[in-house]
């Protein structure tokens, strides 16, 4: 076997060793979700090639996303379906090297203009963070939650929300496609 050929046979492997069982990365990403929504919520997850997959079909309006395995923080979501094209429309850009403000005003300028849905009522994306997940407790390891509306084109004149960040609600990225009140309780 020649040397190339066996350095990504062994990268592949040891990718695949990170990634969670499907039934793990299910367990953890249901926990962003509210209790009574976890049963019934679609999961994306990793493949052991590392690849966004759907790992559980879902029976009500939630799609919840694993801890992607390659980044250094745990981080789980779940959000609305009618959000799933934005949000991957999100994952490709990241994909193709867009990250930051340039991802998010890439696919702002795209709902402007008609090429990519977003939903004109608001929607709800449960955000969970933590030091990683214990499976043995069914438990993400010092869980924060925080919640983010949706709520397209809104403004602090319409909503009457401050724009400052803090522990109160608040508007971010306020007048675009992608404006969304932030609620982020204290920290514990």
């Amino acid at each position: 076997m020649k040397l190339p050929i066996l350095f990504t046979l062994c990268a592949a492997f040891a990718a695949a060793a990170d990634i969670p069982p499907a039934e793990q990365q299910i367990a953890a990403a249901t926990q962003a979700a509210p209790k009574d929504k976890r049963d019934g919520a679609a999961v994306l997850g990793y493949s052991p090639e590392g690849k966004i997959t759907t790992l559980r079909n879902g029976t009500n309006e939630l799609i919840c996303l694993a801890s992607d395995p390659k980044e250094k923080n745990f981080s789980v979501a779940c959000y609305h379906k009618e959000l799933e094209p934005f949000m991957a429309r999100g994952r490709e850009l990241v994909e193709s090297g867009a990250k930051g403000m340039d991802r998010h005003k890439l696919r702002w300028k795209e709902v402007d203009e008609g090429k990519l849905k977003m939903p004109k009522e608001p929607r709800m994306l449960y955000v969970m963070t933590g030091k990683g997940y214990d499976p043995a407790a069914g438990k993400i390891i010092e869980s924060y939650l925080r919640w983010v509306v949706y709520t397209p084109y809104a403004t602090p004149e319409s909503t009457g929300l401050t724009t400052k960040s803090g522990t109160e609600p608040w508007l971010m990225y306020p007048g675009t496609a992608g404006a969304h009140i932030m609620i982020s309780p204290p920290k514990q």
